[in-house]
């Protein structure tokens, strides 16, 4: 799995985890505190009425034994009581789950919105390493694990504890110390089994997690990546792949099953032990006469009721587990810290007229493997400066190192003589706009999309936007308008409709920088001259970096650099790289080629078609 994303085996040991895991979910609930002392309150009332109903029920017993008493009587307060216990031990429950729902909902609430800020807030490095699949499976089973391990706490671990307790009060004030020995005991020797056996179930639990992320990691991947595999005959591949991992889930599912029966047998056999044996002294104390009937009716009335609940502890205890599990998961990845930070002291960017300056930067994501070294170059207030090279030269790091979604290596980075570093994100960005190679579009209307850059902007101003793109024509013409739905990241629209929808953005935004990086790629010739003529437009009051790959693109910028294995090789403007006879030549000679024999084709399927 991606970053923080593996399952931690040799921390300290699990009980220790917990411990922590819990610790970390307390400041959700302290902000809740008054609701939750009261779900405790009525948890506890609730408790102390369902323990008093045996207590009248062996009253109305012993009222009506008519071994005891000669004349018999309905003993009316007794029977009104018991009705009065049983309503109130209900409403108090329902009280509870009421009060707790806002503390349950509210916490999970909080638990996603954090976890979804904190994704937000880590680097582009750990976003391009992730499994996206992965992660909203674990996000969805932890926050959905935070509800379950509180109503697991709330509606059986402390209520179990409160009867056991409350029980064992009343057996030890009334009647002969053992029966409260043999309930203790019988508690204690079912509760060590049925942790000792669920520790051992977990590993089964686990695997099922794994592969139950993996098998939706390879699902969603493959319908990503739908195109690919159509276009290789590869779906026995993937679907076996799948079914694979499926195989393992399948297996892991089954022991977990199996070897559920055979703790639910040995909690059965320990149960009905203790309470035969407690049966078994109680009828022998009716016997001698030391205890009436309503006590034996009274001390069975205590087993079952406290048996019943105990019965579903070896699924609360495993379902406790796997909740903790899920959650120690979600905290690890809210552990995950950013890359990129602000200083304890970022000022705000004032960005003035937007001179940028990289002065002596070197960048590598690996220090084996340098990208760029020592680039020093400057664009000043409202030029144009282009950037050309082969393909992994380094450019479009330019435009990210620039954007600060990685830190540089060396050297700095100034916008209006202020270091990037220095400044908040938040200021940078909103000061740049950009056209990125690839457009990734939300899975909403065309309006929404290119609203997005600027959410106040008027509608006005969205339409005004996507006609400085030479896009809003297009989008007339479609049945819906600018209501049309792009489909998942915009694959219902052809690259070159994406890019306008990009540069729209770009334009609404209206930032005093703009990166265009390959911004015309996926045009053709004649679009691309509709664009640049809409980008010269545009950039004639911004200072432009234009990383371009089509030298045709970028004959009208006042600066040109040719950036060649991560440095520097050549710069000037188009004239003077052409006098000089060097990369940038030979590069423009191959692509007027490459032109002349495009036109070309183009002449002879013209003259076919006549």
């Amino acid at each position: 799995m991606s970053a923080g994303y593996h399952h931690h085996t040799s921390e300290p040991s699990s009980q220790r985890k917990d411990l922590k895991t819990l610790q970390s979910l307390l400041p959700y609930l302290w902000a809740y505190r008054g609701r939750v002392l009261l779900a405790l309150a009525a948890l506890i009332l609730s408790k102390v009425a369902i323990v008093a109903v045996p207590l009248v029920l062996k009253e109305i017993v012993d009222a009506l034994d008519a071994s005891k008493n000669k004349e018999l009587t309905l003993p009316l307060l007794f029977l009104v009581a018991y009705g009065v216990l049983r309503l109130a031990g209900s409403a108090f429950n329902e009280l509870r789950d009421s009060a707790f729902a806002r503390v349950r909902h509210g916490a999970m609430r909080r638990m996603s919105h954090k976890v979804v800020e904190h994704l937000h807030a880590l680097s582009l490095r750990y976003h391009l390493e992730r499994k996206t699949g992965a992660i909203t499976r674990d996000l969805e089973r932890g926050t959905r694990s935070v509800s379950s391990l509180l109503n697991y706490m709330v509606f059986s671990i402390i209520p179990i504890l409160v009867e056991v307790g409350l029980i064992a009060i009343i057996l030890l004030g009334n009647y002969s110390p053992w029966f409260a020995v043999v309930t203790f005991i019988t508690v204690a020797i079912y509760i060590a089994i049925t942790m000792l056996i669920t520790e051992w179930r977990m590993k089964f639990r686990v695997t099922m997690n794994q592969m139950d992320s993996q098998a939706n990691n390879q699902a969603i991947d493959s319908l990503l990546n739908y195109e690919t595999v159509k276009y290789f005959g590869n779906e026995d591949y993937e679907l076996q792949r799948y079914n694979q991992t499926l195989q393992h889930w399948e297996n892991a599912a089954v022991k977990s099953q199996t070897s559920l029966s055979a703790l639910n047998i040995g909690q059965g056999a320990i149960i009905a032990t203790g309470v035969t044996i407690i049966m078994f002294m109680a009828a022998n104390a009716v016997v001698a006469g030391t205890m009436s009937l309503g006590d034996l009716v009274l001390v069975n009335a205590f087993m079952i009721q406290m048996f019943i609940p105990l019965n579903f502890l070896g699924v609360v205890y495993s379902q406790l587990k796997h909740a903790l599990s899920d959650m120690e998961r979600m905290f690890t990845l809210l552990k995950e810290e950013p890359e990129i930070k602000d200083k304890a002291d970022a000022g705000t960017l004032v960005v003035g007229d937007a001179g940028v300056r990289f002065e002596q930067v070197s960048f590598h994501y690996d220090a084996s493997r340098p990208i760029l070294k020592d680039v020093d170059f400057s664009i000043q207030p409202g030029q144009k400066l282009a950037i050309v090279g082969p393909s992994g030269a380094g450019k479009s790091t330019l435009a990210r190192l620039l954007f600060r979604f990685y830190e540089v290596s060396a050297g700095r980075i100034l916008i209006n003589d202020q270091d990037i570093s220095d400044v908040t994100q938040q200021s940078l960005r909103d000061v740049i706009g950009i056209v990125p190679q690839d457009t990734v579009l939300f899975n909403d209307s065309i309006y929404h999309n290119i609203a997005y850059a600027r959410i106040s902007a008027s509608r006005d101003q969205v339409i005004e936007a996507a006609r400085l793109a030479h896009i809003d024509e297009f989008i007339q013409s479609l049945p819906d308008g600018y209501e049309t739905i792009v489909g998942e990241r915009g694959l219902k629209l052809s690259g070159g409709e994406k890019q306008r929808v990009a540069i729209a953005r770009a334009v609404l935004k209206n930032p005093k920088i703009l990166i265009f990086d390959e911004a015309t790629s996926s045009l053709d010739s004649k679009s691309e001259q509709a664009i640049l003529e809409a980008l010269r437009e545009i950039a004639s009051h911004h200072t432009t970096l234009v990383i371009a790959h089509r030298l045709s693109t970028i004959v009208d910028a006042d600066q040109i650099l040719v950036l060649d294995s991560g440095r520097i090789v050549e710069q000037g403007n188009h004239a003077e790289l052409l006098e000089h006879d060097g990369a940038y030549k030979h590069l423009w000679q191959l692509q007027q080629k490459e032109q002349q024999q495009r036109n070309q084709e183009a002449r002879l399927q013209e003259q076919v078609a006549r």
